[in-house]
């Protein structure tokens, strides 16, 4: 069994969709499909953008193999052996556009544009709501503890309680994406080159006659890389005087301890203490970790309360954005081919009006403001539209309260969505995750701070072009 192929990394209705347009012989008929969510999650006044380097992997590596086919075989409905063989022959020949990883995004615009042969597009939706999905709560949690923690250090400490491996692995890369600094799990740091930190377990001072006698014997191994964690019995009686010696055994060695670590009790209360008794012994340069259940909020009282905590280690509410364990997007049919072979736009009207989809094939553009160089909102056209392309004045309103409007003259239209494959081949160049990584730090200068806040932040203006607004009320229209 081939456990690293995903072609089959989907709902079996994507296959059974797929088998009605090979019988009905639609299966080369095109599509464009669109990827977004519909609500910011934890409350957050913006979302980051991540996920688009395992989409790509994944695109690349579609293929329906003997282990595929023959489990396809098993299935009850019996599907016709030439359709088997068709699915041998699967490959992406289609277009992908997608915002890069580390933008910083809204909802109902599109984040990924699938244009293919609805063969095609179909198979691909599960998966990839899987990968952005996961990834982009994970980054957006992670920024916004990084906005809470500011220029503390932030550790990545969730893997043990990941929803498996895959999320510990992918989830670390997302919170690098968004600002972390390093992670515990080595595996993470050999596939992304992410930094990778440790310190010791409690297990290794039970295991001692005394905490003094195991502080030192792991100093003594890894004399450059000493942190400890002083909790095991008492903090401030046992814990942190024993770390005091170890570190003035040390520096008679010429070296210096990096830090000690608190895993429980009063945090606030008990790196103050540390931090004095740190100091009074002459050690400024010791460092305190914090780690235990944290979260943004838990951050920002424990800084509230004059917590003297330098480097912050969090684990199980950001992998698994306990707050809010899902994201919610979506991916949907915008516009089919019709008889002729143009594109004809398609609508999904909802008892909810949230749910109900925006037609037609769109761009998304973040509208820069020439005079302040911040971003005024973002302005979602159908991809004919040249106005906006051009620089001419255009009419930002809000689709939810179409009297909240105004022109807009002197701007900068940066297109959102970038070529990632055409006609099946890849044509964009993965950056580097560092890259990305200060590409994401670039794009929260755009912003005014208080559509970055964690609390209360004011709405950033996802705006939509009066054509294709007005497209959306014929189509209303036209089926209601």
């Amino acid at each position: 069994m081939n456990y690293d192929n995903l072609t089959l990394h989907t709902d079996k209705y994507q296959i059974n969709m797929m088998y009605a347009h090979w019988m009905n012989g639609t299966l080369n008929d095109k599509a464009v499909f669109e990827l977004f969510f519909r609500k910011l999650p934890f409350g957050n006044g913006y979302a980051v953008a991540a996920g688009l380097e395992r989409v790509i992997h994944y695109i690349k590596g579609l293929q329906f193999g003997d282990d595929e086919i023959a489990y396809l075989r098993e299935q009850e409905e019996n599907y016709e052996e030439t359709f088997l063989q068709e699915l041998r022959a699967f490959r992406f020949t289609g277009n992908l556009d997608a915002v890069p990883e580390g933008t910083i995004i809204f909802p109902n615009e599109p984040l990924i544009r699938v244009e293919a042969r609805v063969f095609e597009a179909q198979l691909i939706e599960t998966a990839m709501l899987n990968f952005v999905n996961f990834q982009t709560l994970i980054a957006t949690k992670a920024s916004r503890i990084k906005q809470v923690a500011g220029e503390d250090g932030l550790l990545e400490f969730g893997t043990r309680r990941a929803q498996e491996a895959d999320a510990s692995i992918w989830g670390a890369r997302a919170a690098y994406v968004a600002g972390f600094h390093a992670t515990s799990n080595l595996r993470a740091g050999m596939l992304f080159r992410i930094p990778t930190k440790g310190t010791h377990a409690h297990a290794w001072v039970q295991g001692h006659e005394s905490e003094e006698e195991a502080f030192r014997k792991y100093a003594e191994v890894l004399p450059d890389h000493v942190t400890l964690l002083v909790d095991t019995y008492d903090t401030l009686k046992s814990g942190v005087p024993n770390a005091i010696h170890i570190a003035r055994m040390l520096e008679q060695q010429g070296k210096r301890m990096n830090a000690i670590r608190l895993d429980s009790g009063d945090l606030a209360y008990l790196s103050q203490r540390a931090r004095h008794m740190l100091d009074e012994a002459g050690f400024p340069y010791v460092q305190i970790i914090a780690s235990n259940d944290l979260d943004e909020n838990i951050i920002f009282n424990l800084k509230a309360q004059g917590a003297r905590i330098d480097v912050w280690g969090v684990g199980t509410q950001l992998i698994t954005a306990g707050d809010q364990p899902s994201l919610g997007g979506v991916y949907k049919l915008v516009a089919r081919e019709g008889c002729d072979g143009t594109y004809v736009p398609v609508i999904k009207i909802s008892g909810n009006p949230e749910k109900v989809s925006t037609p037609g094939i769109k761009e998304v553009y973040r509208i820069i403001n020439r005079a302040t160089g911040m971003a005024d909102g973002d302005y979602i056209a159908l991809r004919h539209e040249e106005a906006v392309k051009r620089g001419e004045a255009i009419e930002l309103f809000d689709p939810l309260h179409p009297y909240i409007h105004k022109v807009i003259k002197e701007y900068d239209a940066v297109p959102l969505l970038q070529p990632i494959f055409q006609s099946g081949e890849l044509v964009y160049s993965m950056p580097a995750l560092e890259g990305i990584r200060s590409y994401h730090e670039q794009q929260l200068k755009l912003f005014w701070p208080q559509y970055l806040r964690k609390l209360n932040p004011e709405m950033y203006r996802v705006n939509i072009s009066v054509e294709a607004w007005q497209l959306k009320l014929d189509l209303i229209q036209r089926y209601r």
